[in-house]
């Protein structure tokens, strides 16, 4: 039996778990919370729940030499800590997260090896590299030119779960939303770069209508340039990677990055505070009241804006949380605590592909891909469901000798992306395609 250490028991675990033991394979699941893989596991006699935390290093060392393939889904700043320890075991690696620098230096060592340390191969990252790279390479063998490629994706409440002002629920890690919330972006658009910092990447948004769903606001996803290159797209005049959420987002996050409640940087003074100490403090003495933050953000006192940050108690007499005292780890527990899923709601995954294609005989064509997906009421999320069975498909094509590659991956390749999007159609995730001339 071929076994899998699974590192992090988080939000979108199980799939990966119950696809991996349901086929034979063993699983462990390494993680602080052991109660929280039990529950996964379920008594499953293939799969272990051990408890283990980040720092300690010798008995990861352990766990990888007795695995065949570790996956990490820890955060993001572990995934080359976790490399390295599989290297030097000479193990494989999956992650559904993005390709660090630091992750890309140990391609040379990776291939050199033999091994294979698979990346961005989930929802996004992930799934839309797959299907994009699908629509792109047919263009191209079929001649043509991809002019312009925007993407885009958003993990949302279903409608019949949209009921609080932000119209947004937490699917995955609240503290990754708000950290992703920091990143600056770059993109392209018709043939001049856009570089968006990290403050300013609230400003720099656009409604998009999604068939059968609706308006969305959209604003764009990390270095969108860098995807020229992986797709094969030398030349093109557009290329956008966008993140959707629901009307009403973007606007009140301007705010709340202008006051500061973004900042990761541990406070001790605030230990024992209530929110009204810490809108003081960030607003320079505004006062803890609608009015306060009207005048403070310079906005009417009935605007909407003002209306969410309220519900959100950001200047309440509530107590700050006993967490690490920085304004981001306030406002992630702050969130999770009045932004999660009821029992028995449904998450809506949303992704949004527009391909502007040019031939040799002068005639243009416009595709699109969308995809839809709606979690199971009282069972496992949309969101959870298409970030780790793209993952599980992975681990099990290269366990089974189906993936004979080296290097540091991404699922750009049709040696990955056509098996993995056969079988993820198989389980009810795909994307529709509609072309016509224009």
């Amino acid at each position: 039996m071929k076994k899998v250490l699974i590192l992090g028991a988080g939000l979108v675990t199980r799939p990966m778990v119950r696809y991996l033991l349901d086929r034979g394979f063993g699983v462990t699941m390494a993680t602080r919370t052991v109660s929280k893989a039990e529950k996964v596991i379920d008594g499953h006699p293939d799969g272990t729940a051990i408890a283990w935390t980040v720092d300690d290093d010798k008995k990861l060392k352990e766990m990888i030499k007795d695995h065949d393939l570790t996956v990490s889904l820890l955060p993001a700043n572990y995934h080359v800590t976790v490399a390295r320890a599989c290297l030097d075991a000479g193990k494989p690696m999956l992650t559904t997260s993005y390709v660090s620098p630091e992750m890309k230096a140990l391609d040379a060592e990776a291939k050199q090896k033999g091994l294979i340390i698979l990346n961005e191969i989930g929802v996004d990252p992930g799934i839309d590299h797959m299907s994009a790279k699908k629509v792109i390479d047919d263009v191209q063998k079929r001649g043509g030119r991809v002019a312009g490629f925007k993407s885009y994706c958003g993990g949302l409440p279903a409608p019949d779960a949209n009921d609080n002002p932000y119209g947004y629920k937490f699917s995955w890690s609240p503290r990754g939303v708000l950290v992703a919330a920091t990143n600056s972006a770059l993109y392209l658009k018709d043939k001049k770069e856009v570089n968006v910092k990290g403050e300013n990447l609230f400003e720099d948004f656009h409604i998009l209508t999604v068939p059968s769903l609706g308006d969305f606001e959209a604003y764009p996803n990390r270095d969108s340039l860098d995807y020229i290159d992986i797709y094969g797209l030398k030349g093109i005049d557009t290329m956008y990677r966008g993140t959707l959420r629901n009307l009403g987002w973007c606007v009140t996050m301007q705010r709340i990055v202008k006051l500061g409640l973004l900042d990761q940087t541990p406070d001790e003074s605030l230990k024992g505070k209530k929110w009204s100490d810490l809108w003081k403090k960030l607003t320079g003495g505004a006062e803890a009241s609608r009015k306060g933050a009207a005048d403070h953000f310079g906005l009417e006192e009935d605007d909407a804006i003002i209306d969410r940050l309220e519900w959100l108690g950001i200047w309440s007499d509530d107590g700050l949380p006993d967490t690490v005292p920085a304004p981001l780890d306030f406002l992630s527990d702050r969130m999770l605590g009045l932004m999660p899923y009821k029992e028995n709601e449904r998450d809506m995954l949303v992704q949004h592909h527009e391909f502007t294609a040019e031939f040799p005989d002068g005639k243009k064509e416009l595709t699109t891909a969308s995809m839809i997906d709606y979690g199971i009421p009282g069972g496992d999320s949309s969101m959870a469901r298409t970030v780790s069975l793209p993952a599980a498909i992975g681990v099990r094509m290269i366990l089974e000798g189906k993936l004979n590659l080296t290097g540091v991956q991404v699922p750009v390749i049709p040696e990955i992306y056509e098996p993995v999007l056969k079988e993820l159609a198989t389980l009810g995730i795909s994307l529709s395609e509609n072309t016509v001339e224009i």
